[in-house]
């Protein structure tokens, strides 16, 4: 088997105040190739996101070794996780934190904006990924203007307008009611798997859970694969 695209060794998350010292994540470990979908499931407060977190480069490991790619996020400073996240990274959470004063063509076209691609070919990226996701016709409409699973549909273009090796979603259907909720996970699992990326994912349900090709739960700090 080739070299894992993702690679978590010995990996160890503190909290710590004057009150406790709290151990999240506990000599975990996770080996990711590229181009699978993992998902991770386990009770709220398990450490979940704080995973996610680390692996994408919002927050950094206490101890052990983190790799994604090229990259080694345990020895990175703010400055190089910042060009990590803009380059390999696309988030998708609960919430879609479209920008209210932007039209859904303009939040899909804005992480490439911010990346320095020109501005009528992000436009043209970001239309072209909407179409993608069943919105050509919504380019225009306001956050205001879109139902739930619209916004979380223009989320989804907009963490895949760079074209990241990597997608992390944080209960990416957990606001949406069953029909949409379905419709979303079909969309993401249709678009990594036509673009080649690595997926993964947290959520509390099992039906999205399942649609991945590996599976683990988060107990006591550690992985267990399912």
């Amino acid at each position: 088997m080739s070299e894992a695209f993702i690679e978590l060794k010995g990996v160890e998350k503190r909290f710590s105040s004057l009150a406790e010292d709290l151990a999240v994540l506990v000599d975990l470990d996770l080996s990711v190739q590229a181009g699978q979908s993992v998902s991770i499931t386990g009770a709220s407060g398990s450490g979940k996101s704080t995973l996610l977190s680390i692996i994408g480069g919002l927050d950094l490991a206490t101890k052990g070794s983190v790799r994604v790619g090229d990259w080694d996020l345990a020895g990175m400073g703010e400055r190089k996780r910042t060009d990590y996240r803009a380059e390999c990274v696309g988030f998708v959470f609960q919430f879609h934190y479209l920008l209210k004063d932007f039209d859904a063509q303009e939040n899909v076209a804005l992480p490439a904006l911010m990346g320095g691609m020109p501005r009528d070919a992000a436009m043209e990226r970001a239309g072209s990924l909407l179409d993608a996701v069943g919105l050509s016709d919504r380019l225009h409409h306001y956050p205001s203007q879109l139902s739930g699973g619209e916004r979380q549909r223009a989320a989804i273009a907009r963490a895949l307008v760079n074209s990241p090796p990597l997608l992390l979603a944080d209960e990416p259907t957990g606001n949406l009611d069953a029909h949409n909720a379905l419709s979303v996970q079909k969309l993401i699992f249709d678009l990594v798997d036509r673009l080649g990326t690595t997926l993964i994912l947290v959520t509390h349900d099992h039906d999205l859970a399942h649609a991945a090709s590996t599976r683990y739960e988060l107990a006591a700090g550690r992985l267990s694969l399912l």
